[in-house]
């Protein structure tokens, strides 16, 4: 089986490559990007699948690295942060001369020295043509301004979570899995934007953590509102419903008055839900009409 290993990188997540060397997790390496060749860190190890390798671009999609870092490529790095902040500091000064809105967040000087990438934060499109012409006949590299969103703005700047722990994205997370707001449906999460939302101001990236849980957990439990028969063999209704811990409350009727009680959802009987049975009925009815 081939070995492929994962390098993280700031400006562009995770890239996976083939390697015939060996190498541990924490081995820097040079690899080439889209944005240029640059020193890395392995992050993850794994074998290539069977399907990927029977594909025709599999080379392409995983290439060779170019080869583990030497003790010059550490020391480039070393020398290289300096010469990065600099650049960094001259693109910001430049930009504000022209009065471009934007906010320059990190270089990155390609191992060769003959190109540099610079990320930058702005909230609307900008035209950077007359500042690229000016950074190229003040460092004579090859300049290439990226605009990036606010996740990666924070990825890049770091942080505290509401959990009171370093941002995971600043940490560990080496790309952004998709988050939606009915990830926080599903955990029962307040949809309060200002509780569910990260330092970046998108939907926390920890709710995609324990979704696959909640997922499975919630296809053994009542929805709210809907009917089910108690072991008493009482008729109620879902008043609500603790997922982690598999409990219901359910409103019955006992001597005319009203209670809520509380079961474990095994002790309950109702019909559960099929998925996709109301689309399903939506579409024939639509049907029909056409």
């Amino acid at each position: 089986m081939i070995n492929l290993i994962g390098v993280p990188f700031e400006f562009a997540g995770m890239h996976y490559y083939q390697t015939a060397k060996d190498v541990d997790i924490g081995t820097l390496v040079v690899v080439t990007t889209a944005h240029g060749t640059y020193l890395g860190k392995v992050a993850k190890i794994r074998k290539a699948t069977k399907e990927e390798t029977k594909k025709p671009d599999f080379n392409q999609d995983f290439p060779y690295i170019d080869r583990i870092a030497t003790f010059q490529d550490q020391s480039f790095e070393e020398e290289a942060k300096g010469r990065e902040k600099e650049i960094s500091d001259v693109t910001q000064r430049e930009a504000d001369k022209i009065k471009l809105n934007m906010k320059v967040m990190k270089s990155y000087l390609d191992i060769n020295e003959d190109k540099v990438l610079i990320t930058f934060a702005s909230e609307g499109r900008v035209d950077f043509r007359e500042l690229v012409r000016t950074l190229n006949s003040y460092f004579h590299l090859k300049i290439e301004l990226r605009q990036i969103g606010v996740r990666d703005e924070t990825k890049i700047l770091g942080g505290i979570g509401i959990c009171g722990r370093p941002l995971c994205c600043h940490t560990y997370l080496s790309e952004f899995a998709p988050v939606s707001i009915k990830m926080a449906k599903e955990q029962n999460l307040s949809l309060n934007p200002t509780k569910i939302s990260g330092v970046c101001g998108r939907l926390m990236c920890c709710l995609k953590n324990e979704q696959e849980t909640y997922e499975e957990l919630n296809k053994k439990m009542p929805s709210r509102g809907e009917r089910v028969t108690t072991p008493e063999g009482m008729k109620g209704e879902v008043n609500s419903v603790n997922v982690l811990r598999q409990l219901v409350k359910v409103l019955v009727e006992t001597e005319n008055e009203k209670e809520i009680r509380e079961y474990h959802v095994e002790e309950l009987k109702f019909k559960p839900k099929k998925k996709g049975k109301t689309k399903n009925k939506e579409h024939k009815e639509a049907a029909k009409k056409s």
